[in-house]
């Protein structure tokens, strides 16, 4: 389908909404999926705290998705982690890669803010690709998916913004709480492939005070594919497959007056790989994939450990106006495992000789933030509301090297103050609604004088030596006023359409850029590789939510200048490139409740087209050859059935990847080209007096396939040829009380 062709069909976009439910409106409801909808059980209406206001969608010239706690536990249940619960039910999210890292998933093209009730997961500065896996799924409510390019929520936020919204106070007196005890396996039961899940949770109501404590904890057996074979494990990059997991989390809230609450958030998260596997290579050529076998392949496994804590105040009458405040700190440490190849990049022989040094490295980052808002209506014009705030994130990051105590990316300081200002303004009843407004990002990154890492990578006959040059720090500094606006049309309640621009503000991966720096006396002063990258989204669009219809479709298209590619070296690894990138799509998504009591229909449809130009020595701003798999999604549609009546509840969903093949001017490997896979997944619900118990199964036909972001990166690299997961079934138990 042309992107023409899809606009012309479309009528031009529209806000979806993921196929979801609204919450439970008691304690045992069953988690079903349902129709998706802006309000929670009894009318109450979803306030979408990532769109920074207390106005409802509808009300907002955004695409925007409310996936939500029925739902998003359903899937996770299937899949195993609140990133594949996102990419499963969003036709423009890329395939998840099934691995500890995310590096190239994309949403519409872009890389997505991760949050957690607003505070960014992702490191501005050095992307270690953990922000998926900060905090167990079994903690938040609901995930808020704001797509494209947006600066509502500060620096990332290019492709979108995914908030993961923890679960909330305690709504009556006394002690409340859930439980989750379940198990999975892989289709042939093998031993080393069984998983399992406990979790808690316990809230405490009196008076004006409320407490919530709760713990998980996880073991996630070995993957298996269809044949049987297991799936290989990236040592490196870190796997979720093998690991354990253990988060703490606490809520602490206090009613300081009738409108006001503060609350105090901490948690703690960390998955560790158990460093029993070492990598088989596989044969691109023949169609066999990376394998596993036992072993040790020495060091410290791959992990991640997050820990965060955040103070906030609410209040919906402080002169007449809603006013949020939060305080935050952030902390993770990603640590990358080590495996010895013939292209390891540590190898310095003024160390050790070749071929003999053992080394991996560490993302440690550091965050200390502040955020305010302030909402009403502006006195004698009670249809204009104005939001007014300010944001600060200070952010110490750096990459270093674990074995022998080298500095890889150097730690490098980022600071970012941004004041903004929102106005919506209701015209007709509420038939037009216009909306915009401007956020002044200021944000400084200052840089010590360092040394490059020496490196040598070697093949078996050449050794090629890069790195190890003096390079002048600095402390550059960058501002620029993104604009937002649009305009919304509601003819009947129901129905609905919008226009809108929204700019986009993200730091380049400083870290990946300022490690690879090969030439002497550089300085980062004057070093215009590390620009930010601005990025613009257009967006036009229709939704329709009348009866038992759900219709919406979105007609997006966005560019950047200086955009930021991953380009594909030599010697297997990936360096940035600041090119002009252009990305336009189309996505659709239908459902229908149907005469049948308790059954509906959805689909959902993505196609997206993303080139960039290639003259990377003298660009010329022309975009000449296709983005490839590392950088954008394949065209997918989604199709599912569910059904809820009593205490059933049931759901079959199947993802076409469809195949898609790669051209340009920069002649891109024919070897990259994506064949397309199919897989369908089910899951089964029934409620009883002590509980629900459920049975999900992944990918129910036992369909092989290799993954999207093996199939289309590094086509000499036998040690990442992952083919996709078999059948896998979970069974599972919750309760609340």
């Amino acid at each position: 389908m042309s992107i023409a062709w899809g606009v012309a069909l479309a009528g031009l976009a529209v806000v979806q909404q993921a196929p979801v439910q609204p919450p439970a409106s008691t304690a045992d409801d069953a988690a079903g999926a349902g129709a998706a909808t802006d309000t929670a059980a009894g009318g109450e209406t979803i306030v979408v705290t990532a769109a920074r206001t207390v106005l409802p969608p509808n009300a907002l010239p955004l695409t925007i998705d409310i996936i939500d706690k029925p739902v998003l536990d359903q899937q996770i249940a299937i899949s195993g982690s609140i990133t594949d619960a996102v990419a499963a039910l969003t036709p423009s999210f890329s395939p998840t890669r099934g691995k500890l890292s995310g590096a190239g998933e994309t949403l519409r093209g872009r890389s997505p803010l991760y949050a957690i009730n607003g505070i960014p997961q992702t490191t501005p500065l050095r992307d270690g690709g953990r922000d998926g896996f900060t905090i167990d799924g079994f903690f938040i409510d609901r995930v808020e998916l704001i797509y494209g390019s947006n600066a509502l929520q500060g620096v990332g936020g290019t492709g979108g913004i995914v908030n993961q919204v923890t679960v909330g106070p305690p709504r009556s007196e006394g002690v409340t709480g859930r439980m989750l005890v379940q198990g999975s396996a892989a289709d042939r039961f093998e031993g080393d492939s069984f998983g399992g899940k406990a979790a808690g949770l316990v809230q405490y109501k009196a008076g004006i005070f409320d407490a919530t404590v709760g713990a998980s904890y996880e073991k996630r057996g070995a993957f298996y594919d269809a044949r049987g074979r297991r799936i290989g494990v990236n040592l490196t990059q870190g796997e979720t497959q093998d690991s354990r997991a253990l988060d703490l989390f606490g809520r602490f809230g206090l009613a300081v007056r009738p409108t006001g609450r503060l609350d105090l958030i901490v948690n703690r998260f960390a998955l560790n790989g158990d460093g029993d596997d070492v990598a088989l290579a596989g044969n691109r050529s023949r169609g066999i994939p990376t394998s596993a076998v036992r072993g040790s392949p020495g060091g410290k496994p791959a992990a991640n450990r997050a820990e965060a804590a955040s103070l906030s105040y609410t209040d919906s009458d402080v002169a007449g106006g809603n006013l949020t405040a939060q305080l935050f700190f952030n902390r993770t440490h990603d640590t990358f495992g080590r495996e010895l190849t013939p292209l390891a990049t540590f190898q310095d022989p003024a160390i050790a000789p070749l071929g003999t040094l053992l080394d991996q490295s560490e993302n440690r980052s550091r965050k200390l933030g502040a955020r305010a808002s302030y909402e009403r209506a502006v006195p004698g014009w009670d249809a204009l509301i104005a939001t007014i705030g300010f944001d600060s994130l200070f952010d110490r990051t750096e990459q270093r090297l674990i074995g022998t105590n080298r500095i890889w990316v150097p730690p490098s300081d980022f600071q970012s103050l941004a004041p903004f200002v929102q106005a919506n303004l209701k015209l007709a009843d509420g038939l037009v609604r216009l909306a915009g407004g401007l956020r002044w990002e200021n944000v400084k990154v200052r840089i010590d004088d360092y040394h490059t890492l020496a490196s040598t990578t070697y093949d078996g006959r050449n050794a090629t030596t890069y790195g190890g040059v003096s390079v002048k720090g600095g402390a550059p500094g960058f501002d620029q006023l993104l604009k937002n606006g649009g305009m919304i049309v509601e003819p009947a309640q129901g129905i609905r359409a919008y226009v809108s621009y929204a700019e986009g503000f993200t730091m380049a991966d400083i870290g990946r850029i300022t490690r690879a720096v090969d030439t002497p006396g550089t300085d980062l002063s004057n070093f215009r590789a590390i620009d930010p990258v601005i990025s613009n989204n257009r967006e036009v669009g229709v939704e329709v939510k009348r009866g038992p219809l759900d219709a919406s479709a979105t007609y997006f298209w966005s560019s950047s200048d200086k955009g930021q590619l991953l380009i594909a070296l030599s010697n297997e690894n990936f360096q940035v490139q600041r090119q002009r990138v252009e990305i336009e799509g189309l996505e659709i998504n239908l459902a229908v409740r149907m005469p049948v009591d308790g059954l509906r229909l959805s689909t959902g449809y993505a196609h997206i087209v993303g080139r960039y130009d290639s003259d990377a020595r003298a660009p010329d701003g022309v975009v000449d050859t296709d983005l490839d798999g590392t950088n954008i999604s394949p065209d997918r549609l989604n199709a599912a059935a569910d059904f809820a009546r009593g205490p059933l509840t049931a759901r079959v969903q199947t993802q076409v990847y469809f195949a898609r093949t790669f051209h340009g001017k920069a002649n891109p490997d024919p070897r990259n080209d994506f064949g397309g896979y199919t897989v369908t997944d089910a899951s089964l619900r029934y409620q009883t007096r002590i509980g629900g118990i459920y049975l999900t199964a992944q990918n129910i036909f036992n369909r092989f396939y290799i993954d999207y972001n093996s199939d289309t990166r590094l086509p000499n690299d036998n040690l990442a040829y992952f083919a996709g997961r078999g059948r896998s079934f979970t069974l599972g138990w919750d309760k609340r009380f």
